[in-house]
């Protein structure tokens, strides 16, 4: 059984029109530097799961699109690249410190904004919701995953 997840990209470095121009329609998720997320897709996401495509720190956030996850765990290439933003000394081929999976876009959707998801009591629960979230990578529960798809993509 998939699991779900909501996956946060800015618009301005790597958009879901940017991914739809892409081969196979598929990004690697490079730049993840929080234990917690890099975890997600270390130890919990397998090939298959689905993914909210989340447009954030933009003017109107929001979910844009649906995806999927096409690879398993792999180092993320930009630990080891001294001219990245994404630099890490510390990080080596033989132990790297971060990871990322590729993901592919499966539907461009209308954008779901924050003010919509909401106002639904369906969605009071969901992880973007809370107060202080900030995660680039969230799971979400099958319901939530449920109700949006079916009730507000339909």
């Amino acid at each position: 059984m998939p699991r779900y997840w909501l996956m946060k990209s800015e618009p301005s470095v790597v958009g879901i029109d940017d991914v739809l121009a892409m081969p196979n329609q598929t990004v690697d998720w490079w730049g993840v530097r929080n234990y917690q997320a890099r975890n997600f897709m270390r130890d919990q996401m397998a090939v298959g799961d689905k993914v909210f495509f989340y447009h954030s720190s933009c003017p109107e956030p929001g979910i844009a699109g649906l995806a999927e996850v096409a690879t398993k765990a792999y180092p993320d290439r930009t630990q080891f690249d001294p001219e990245s933003h994404y630099f890490d000394p510390k990080s080596t081929q033989e132990n790297p410190r971060w990871m990322n999976v590729d993901v592919r876009i499966t539907e461009k959707t209308r954008l779901i904004g924050l003010a919509e998801l909401r106002a639904h009591p369906e969605l009071e629960n969901m992880r973007i919701l809370q107060k202080g979230n900030r995660l680039s990578i969230t799971p979400v529960d099958p319901a939530e995953w449920k109700f949006i798809t079916q009730k507000l993509l339909k």
